[in-house]
């Protein structure tokens, strides 16, 4: 067991949040405003670890000496990354290339505190179930989709469309609490499993 220090969650994302609460950690949000444009050539989990991992830096001159967790998800689909919709047309054509598919979610997750960096992700296979039309002119009208990375909430309404999971469900929510937790351990020195600044996750 380890001490979890006060975290400062780089974040807006209530989901997250929520995460944190649910496990009775510690921490404030600080939501931050960056670039998370994709670049050329990169692939999804490059991708979430180099975007959680300026979300962390871009808190940290505004977090003193405290720990700072920085995270970012995407949904992957046939090498195809799909973040958040831009709009309703949009998430209605996500939601059809996931239909009754499985699909893969990837998540960064960045730990910063002073000169001590640790970056990691996490990857969960998802399979959705067949929507109609119907349903996903409705699921979109309900507003959910708007921010979610494929155009979904496994934790909100969305949960009826699920199928199957493999793997970590709060990395779907946007913040696998394992990996973070190795991560934390890993800063206090105790283990050996996230080596610093790596996406490379020893099993």
């Amino acid at each position: 067991m380890i001490q979890i220090p006060k975290l400062i969650l780089a974040s807006g994302s209530p989901r997250r949040a929520e995460i944190l609460r649910m496990v009775g950690w510690p921490f404030e949000t600080l939501a931050v405003d960056i670039d998370e444009s994709r670049l050329a050539g990169e692939d999804a989990a490059a991708y979430v670890e180099r975007v959680a991992r300026n979300k962390a830096a871009a808190a940290a001159p505004k977090a003193s000496t405290a720990t700072v967790v920085g995270a970012d998800t995407v949904v992957v689909i046939e090498n195809e990354i799909l973040g958040k919709p831009r709009d309703g047309d949009d998430a209605r054509r996500m939601l059809r290339l996931l239909s009754g598919r499985w699909h893969q979610v990837f998540t960064g997750v960045a730990l910063l505190n002073g000169e001590t960096s640790r970056v990691a992700h996490e990857v969960t296979e998802v399979k959705f179930a067949s929507m109609g039309q119907e349903e996903v002119n409705w699921y979109v009208e309900t507003g959910e989709p708007n921010d979610k990375a494929g155009a979904y909430a496994i934790q909100g309404l969305g949960a009826r469309y699920i199928e199957k999971i493999e793997g970590d469900y709060y990395n779907v929510m946007g913040l696998p609490v394992r990996l973070l937790y190795r991560l934390l351990d890993s800063a206090g020195g105790s283990s050996p499993t996230v080596r610093e600044d790596s996406s490379e996750i020893s099993n």
